[in-house]
């Protein structure tokens, strides 16, 4: 008799199982292929098309020729005045209204749904809705010189703060939604705990609940922000898109479809995408340092 061969070896995809590698993962391909084609592809041919000047000059001119304009170099410091300011109000209004209706209470629902309502108007019935109500002829002005109060009416659209209303309006629920997601996931037993030991409501929140909701107000923080600085419509229909509101999405637009010069078009968007990495990798890096523990969820 031959001699007992070795103990046969597990099939290729039961060693592939064990490392989590199964026919699950093939569900991740409608999401791969999305990303490479409409994100991927796009983005790495844009950024090889703004190394090609349409003047020549050398790979990099385009974007000597954006950082030595004083006013297409201005539009970074107009969109982050617009952008990081909405960001911060929204994160900071989303933690009240979500830390009170985070747990269930009497009409509940219909608040959730009023809150989460401006999603579904998009930015342009938005815009359109805020020139209705604070526009020279709207219904805030006509109430306001109707009790005599002014005048001639006051501006508040077609300058920088008819467009940070649209971003508030607009950019709320989604801090909100998000805010209120992190929120239910802290554990209560928490809270509970310190409030067994004698702890006031604002201590509670504001060495419990505040560290452990931080990571996620950073990273709602980003978001807001990332949606915010790409604003185009808003600063359009409520702004001054060639004064106090000419955001750096306006210059991208302007110079790819009406001078049709695609590689600065190309340039000026990869100057967008770096500005926007650099805010976002250092709210990143403050999150780190200030909490580095668990986040306290629920499981």
């Amino acid at each position: 008799m031959s001699a007992p061969t070795a103990e046969a070896r597990p099939a290729l995809r039961h060693r592939l199982a064990e490392r989590g590698v199964d026919r699950t993962l093939l569900l991740l391909g409608p999401g791969v292929v999305f990303l490479v084609l409409l994100f991927c592809y796009p983005f790495l041919y844009g950024l090889q098309l703004s190394f090609q000047p349409k003047e020549g000059g050398g790979p990099l001119a385009d974007y000597r020729r954006f950082f030595e304009d004083p006013y297409l170099r201005e539009t970074i410091w107009t969109t982050l005045k617009l952008a990081v300011p909405a960001a911060l109000i929204n994160c900071l209004a989303a933690v009240p209204v979500a830390f009170r209706t985070r747990r269930p209470f009497r009409g509940r629902r219909l608040l959730t749904t009023l809150l989460v309502m401006p999603i579904t108007l998009g930015t342009v019935l938005t815009a359109e809705g805020l020139l209705g109500y604070l526009g020279p002829n709207g219904w805030l002005n006509k109430i306001l010189r109707a009790l005599g109060l002014v005048d001639q009416p006051v501006q508040l659209v077609h300058n920088y703060w008819g467009v940070l209303a649209s971003l508030l309006i607009t950019g709320f629920p989604f801090a909100y939604l998000l805010t209120l997601s992190y929120l239910t996931g802290i554990d209560p037993s928490l809270e509970q705990a310190a409030a067994t030991l004698g702890a006031g409501r604002l201590h509670r929140f504001r060495y419990i609940t505040l560290p452990l909701l931080a990571p996620g107000l950073a990273i709602t923080f980003c978001l807001s922000f990332v949606l915010a600085f790409a604003v185009f419509p808003s600063a359009q229909l409520v702004g001054d898109p060639r004064g106090a509101t000419h955001v750096i999405s306006i210059e991208a637009y302007q110079a790819a479809f009406q001078k049709f010069d695609y590689p600065l078009g190309s340039a000026i968007a990869m100057v967008m995408a770096a500005v926007m990495l650099a805010v976002v990798v250092l709210v990143l890096a403050w999150r780190s340092l200030l909490y580095r523990g668990a986040t306290g969820g629920k499981g």
